[in-house]
């Protein structure tokens, strides 16, 4: 069985609990996820099965589309919801949707983000969690990541919500923290949906409810070539069919490319993700070939 399962993560599971329980519900060893949901956020977590693996890292990089609600006045250790409060501040007087509009503009385009000390980035060869509960100070390297949209959706007295169109490695808990102290208040992330990884919707998915009602789950797949489709396509004959399948490197296509790595198919089959070989610039590659 091979394809991408477009799960609705719930909350109260990690993803790794998600990628075992469809292992077993598969009767699949090879799965994996495409992007970490925190425990108590819920949304679009995409899961390869089978051959499907192989494009985890293509599926992982694209964009993803959240809904996030910021409550200002009090800041927390783990930036969300579920951490020890570390800072209060009153909000005297109610901001105005303006406010956070003229706030928000800062946030658009390439921002630089210092990752949250819990979060799974690893200093050392530690993640930035074993450092908080062993009450560790360390220097977090900052990253640079691009809010593609960042729209203001509500706003009810101290709490307000946004959606984001993100880059791969945004921290919307730093987002939210960050937004709250342009705004000149302490804030956290209190609540985190992800409506979308790349061109998988919130519309696609199927909780484990349905999953474990259908006889025939390998109809609740979608093809590999839905996630890779942010890809540009090679299009290729019968004949050359053949070589890719067979791992072959073959010359430069006529056609300019406009993604690097793309994909080649024959007719609507995905069969391989090739790029232009790095040392000989005539020719190129395969990077990942399908079965």
């Amino acid at each position: 069985m091979d394809g991408i399962l477009p799960l609705w993560k719930p909350k109260g599971m990690t993803s790794h609990d998600c990628v075992i329980k469809v292992r077993k519900l598969f009767h699949s060893k090879k799965v994996g996820h495409t992007g970490t949901l925190d425990p108590e956020v819920e949304g679009v977590l995409p899961i390869c099965i089978g051959q499907a693996t192989k494009i985890v890292p293509f599926l992982t990089d694209t964009t993803k589309t959240y809904i996030a609600e910021v409550t200002l006045g009090k800041a927390t250790d783990t930036e969300d919801a579920h951490g020890i409060i570390i800072e209060e501040k009153n909000v005297k007087t109610p901001l105005s949707k303006q406010n956070i509009e003229n706030v928000l503009q800062l946030f658009r385009g390439e921002i630089n983000q210092i990752p949250p000390m819990y979060s799974a980035v690893k200093v050392n060869g530690r993640k930035l969690y074993e450092y908080a509960r062993a009450n560790e100070s360390v220097e977090r390297p900052e990253r640079t990541v691009t809010i593609h949209e960042l729209e203001m959706l509500e706003m009810n007295d101290t709490i307000f919500t946004f959606k984001a169109v993100c880059s791969k490695g945004t921290y919307i808990r730093t987002l939210c923290v960050d937004i709250g102290k342009s705004l000149g208040y302490p804030a956290y992330m209190s609540d985190l949906i992800r409506i979308s990884t790349g061109s998988i919707m919130d519309k696609d998915t199927v909780t484990f409810t349905t999953i474990e009602n259908t006889p025939e789950r390998g109809n609740l797949l979608l093809p590999i070539s839905r996630g890779v489709d942010h890809l540009d396509v090679l299009e290729v004959d019968e004949q050359t069919k053949m070589k890719v399948k067979n791992g072959q490197k073959l010359g430069i296509p006529e056609r300019v490319l406009q993604t690097e790595p793309f994909s080649v198919m024959y007719k609507n089959e995905l069969l391989a993700i090739y790029r232009i070989h790095p040392e000989k610039k005539d020719c190129i590659k395969p990077v990942r070939v399908f079965n």
